[in-house]
């Protein structure tokens, strides 16, 4: 199993900071995005009393059971009974049927994420990558793993389409975990810790307000997502969001935002 190494570390970080949305893939993600913030506070009902960020929950239960709460958060089986499939036989104590609350502590704990403390960006892939399985990095390294990255551009086809079976053209119809945390990280969903890496304003940024793509914008979006807790569509267009991000980092707003 892979360390989470400083290099690791690093990858992570310069995936999530560039990785941006399929066009086509877009109103499907918003729509789950939307699913996921109506059922907020069952997520943290489990990830509070385990110290487990409740985001993590949402993106292994969008993985493992498509945000079923009919479903084990282990591997998706139905919880009218315990797990036939890996794991198999969870939760091992109580009676099924099962709340979807008990399966989930269960699962939660079966892969020691109550142990777990690094819950910054790199800690986060980490433990989603793991939960699903290291075969996309140790056996198929050219494909990103999509159980993280689907719907990005970084992924684009392969897949394990079974336990074991793995083919070249398949294509993941999953949003992945990761792309989910991102576009809920630049809606201000959620805040994720990242290092910051770049230290000076792209030259010659222009810092005025607007909801259209004007010269420079993406340059200082790119910009601001280096900074911790700033997840911003690089769109060209630096409205709200990112007028906002450079009142967090300098102190003012851009010209001509009606909140200066």
């Amino acid at each position: 199993m892979p360390s989470l190494t400083n290099t690791l570390k690093a990858e992570y970080e310069n995936l999530f900071n560039t990785c941006n949305i399929k066009q086509t893939k877009v109103s499907v993600v918003e729509n789950i995005i939307k699913k996921i913030l109506a059922s907020k506070s069952r997520y943290e009902t489990v990830g509070n009393p385990l110290d487990i960020p409740w985001y993590l929950i949402v993106a292994i239960h969008s993985m493992e059971s498509g945000l079923s709460f009919t479903r084990h958060l282990h591997n998706g089986d139905p919880l009218t009974a315990r797990t036939i499939h890996v794991p198999v036989g969870r939760p091992v104590n109580g009676n099924p049927p099962f709340t979807w609350e008990e399966s989930a502590s269960d699962a939660l704990q079966l892969q020691k994420l109550d142990q777990w403390n690094d819950w910054s960006l790199p800690g986060l892939l980490y433990q989603l990558e793991k939960y699903n399985g290291w075969g996309y990095r140790t056996k198929h390294p050219h494909v990103l793993s999509p159980y993280l990255w689907s719907f990005s551009n970084h992924y684009i086809k392969g897949k394990y389409i079974a336990d074991g079976t793995w083919s070249e053209t398949a294509v993941s119809q999953q949003c992945g975990a990761a792309v989910l945390l991102r576009r809920m990280a630049e809606k201000g969903d959620i805040q994720i810790a990242v290092n910051v890496t770049q230290s000076s304003i792209p030259t010659g940024s222009i810092l005025k307000y607007s909801k259209k793509k004007i010269d420079f914008g993406i340059e200082l979006q790119q910009f601001l997502n280096k900074f911790p807790g700033i997840f911003l569509k690089e769109d060209g267009a630096p409205g709200d969001n990112t007028s906002g991000a450079v009142k967090k980092v300098f102190g003012f707003y851009l010209k001509g935002d009606p909140r200066e």
